[in-house]
């Protein structure tokens, strides 16, 4: 008995020791997971740790930099900044948000505008971004909200700089926009390695040069080393790298005379553009229509957005780099100086134009009835035979034409400092393969290559390849790259940098070709299609007039006054002057506004009247011509060139 008892007592004895040992085991191994822990986070992290919390402590500001400015050549300002209040609203921290919204509505004026806006940002943001419900506050809004502000947890007032285009509607294409960066922005910046310089930054450059110099425009970002409190207040400023501003631009650009093309195209489309042909330098960039960049500043409404953006007249499309057209007969001095240099042998004969030309069993019409007469190669430009191009077209052959406006840079884009250029089309048997899938479209027909001849059929370029063409040709064949700015300026240091304008590449045209075309084009002007328009001008141009077709007759008879207004023909033209020693080279469109020197020919004559006297066209008829050639009634016999 006694011998179990002393057995049951040892082994309890044991069971209480290994409970015992297990217990200082479970013990011994949390304090080494406690000491293995401690050893971690304050020896071999310390750093790490020590940076958090230094980050806890110090917040880094950044300071947004000021946009840089844009001006024209005269100085006159196109682009700036203001600084104003605006009210910002964080979705993520507030509860209500329509609630909210009414509720600052009693403080602050909030239009339908402002709600709409605020929807469509909210819809391209994240909820954790300030967005603004209203902008440009009075001082006594500001006042008021501050009184209330505790009310308003995720709402506050930001200090902020405006973009601002004081000239509105005007060179709109030209200057573009800025617009607040979305996604898209975010992700290009971060590939090209530019985003820390976007932080603290809403905003970005959209559209024409706000675009294509954005780098220079934004500037660098500042910061602040803040130290905060606990409660996440500002304490004091540890540190401040001061930001950059951004790099002024002057432009090549007179906006007196780019108000001026615009006011004469009134209510009609179309586009000009005028270039330096001694720099490449614009002079004038309209597309008509256009918009109001300041619209897109603080985030265009929905409605303000369908409006331009479904609109029949495309105002946000902008025609002088982006609108193809057929360049119709102003195609005709490239394809002269192209069939001189080949020795076409057309160029040295004189032929009969009786008013069409029969290739390959089919009629190819003459744009004048019964046609010319006798015709040679320098009255060919001046009344624009299409009958002699036909023939010429012919003999060239389409391989020959293709080549020699590929070196005027007709199927490529011009390389302007514009963003978004189109290359336009230069047919030729291989751009018809690529273009067409099935083999009968792929094949090209030689009765396609008549109708190329007097830019026609699937020719179609834009205003401003056909304004650089024409300043190079102006220029004696010396082609300079178009662009819009004429320096640079950093305001930090004052020191402007000039952007120097260098040739592409002189064209290897012989002097005599050059002048030979050049006397035919002043002949446009004297006693050909322009000379109505030209009759006293103070000084010596060449021109050559152009009608683009837009609807196909079919072999009928053209009758403007019987087609619908957006069925008729585009009206081109294309002049540079002084004659002998070019100082501006222009090319513009009118949509849909008939024969060449019915509508575009009175706009060149009063942009060349006043950028070389200074004054528009003092005989009336002349002054008028513009404004009324669009209703004018048109002739079936009225040659439409």
């Amino acid at each position: 008995m006694n011998g179990r008892v002393v057995m049951n007592q040892h082994n309890e004895r044991n069971a209480f020791q290994i409970r015992l040992a297990v217990a200082a085991l479970f013990i011994l191994t949390l304090f080494g997971v406690l000491v293995g822990r401690f050893v971690w986070l304050q020896i071999l992290q310390h750093d790490r740790y020590m940076t958090l919390a230094e980050q806890n402590r110090i917040s880094l500001v950044p300071i947004t930099p000021s946009r840089g400015i844009i001006r024209d050549r005269n100085g006159v300002v196109l682009a700036h900044n203001f600084s104003a209040y605006t009210l910002e609203i964080t979705p993520s921290k507030v509860g209500n948000l329509e609630d909210t919204i009414n509720r600052l509505k009693g403080i602050v004026d909030i239009t339908p505008k402002d709600r709409r806006r605020f929807k469509k940002l909210q819809e391209e943001t994240k909820d954790f971004e300030t967005l603004p419900i209203r902008t440009k506050l009075s001082d006594e809004e500001v006042a008021r909200f501050a009184a209330q502000s505790y009310r308003f947890p995720g709402v506050e007032i930001k200090a902020r700089l405006f973009r601002q285009y004081p000239q509105g509607e005007s060179a709109s294409h030209l200057i573009g926009y800025i617009g607040r960066i979305n996604d898209k922005d975010l992700k290009g910046l971060d590939e090209d390695g530019r985003l820390a310089n976007y932080r603290g930054t809403d905003h970005i450059g959209k559209l024409g040069l706000e675009q294509s110099y954005e780098d220079q425009l934004h500037g660098v970002t500042g910061f602040e080393q803040v130290e905060i409190d606990s409660g996440g207040r500002a304490v004091r400023t540890l540190k401040r790298t001061p930001p950059q501003s951004g790099k002024d631009l002057t432009l090549s650009v007179d906006i007196k005379l780019q108000q001026m093309v615009e006011q004469q195209f009134a209510a009609r489309r179309g586009s000009l553009v005028a270039i330096d042909p001694r720099s490449g330098g614009i002079l004038a960039l309209v597309s008509q229509p256009g918009f109001d960049p300041n619209l897109f500043v603080d985030g265009i409404d929905p409605q303000s957005w369908t409006e331009l953006n479904e609109s029949i007249d495309k105002p946000l499309l902008n025609r002088a780099i982006r609108g193809e057209y057929p360049p119709g007969s102003t195609f005709k001095p490239f394809m002269a100086i192209a069939a001189l240099e080949l020795n076409t042998p057309i160029v040295h004969q004189t032929i009969s134009d009786p008013g069409y030309f029969i290739y390959g069993g089919h009629r190819f019409n003459d744009s004048k009835k019964g046609g010319y007469g006798s015709m040679s190669f320098d009255r060919s430009i001046a009344l624009s035979s299409d009958t002699y191009f036909y023939q010429m077209a012919v003999q060239m052959g389409i391989d020959n034409i293709a080549k020699a406006m590929s070196e005027l840079d007709f199927g490529k884009t011009t390389g302007s400092d514009l963003p978004g250029e189109r290359p336009g089309i230069l047919p030729s048997p291989e751009w018809k393969k690529q273009r067409f899938k099935k083999p009968a479209q792929q094949k090209w027909y030689s009765g396609e290559t008549v109708s190329i001849g007097i830019g026609q059929g699937y020719n179609a370029y834009t205003p401003m390849q056909m304004a650089h063409a024409t300043a190079t040709l102006a220029n004696r064949g010396v082609m300079f790259k178009p662009h819009a700015v004429q320096s640079i300026t950093d305001p930090a240091t004052g020191k402007t940098t000039p952007v120097e304008p260098k040739p592409v590449k002189t064209m290897d045209w012989k002097p005599e070709n050059i002048e030979r075309v050049i006397r035919g084009m002043e002949g446009v002007m004297t006693v050909g299609t322009g000379a109505s328009v030209f009759k006293n001008a103070p000084y010596v141009s060449a021109g050559k007039t152009g009608t683009a077709q837009v609807y196909s007759l079919k072999g009928a008879k053209y009758n403007a006054n019987a087609i619908k207004e957006r069925l008729r023909d585009h009206s081109w033209f294309i002049a540079f002057a002084p004659a002998d020693k070019p100082t501006i080279a222009l090319a513009v469109i009118v949509e849909n506004g008939g024969f060449g020197a019915q509508a575009a020919a009175p706009i060149a004559r009063k942009v060349l009247d006043y950028y070389l006297t200074g004054k528009l066209p003092s005989d009336p008829a002349i002054a008028s011509n513009a404004s009324s050639a669009a209703s004018a009634p048109v002739s079936e016999e009225t040659p439409r060139d």
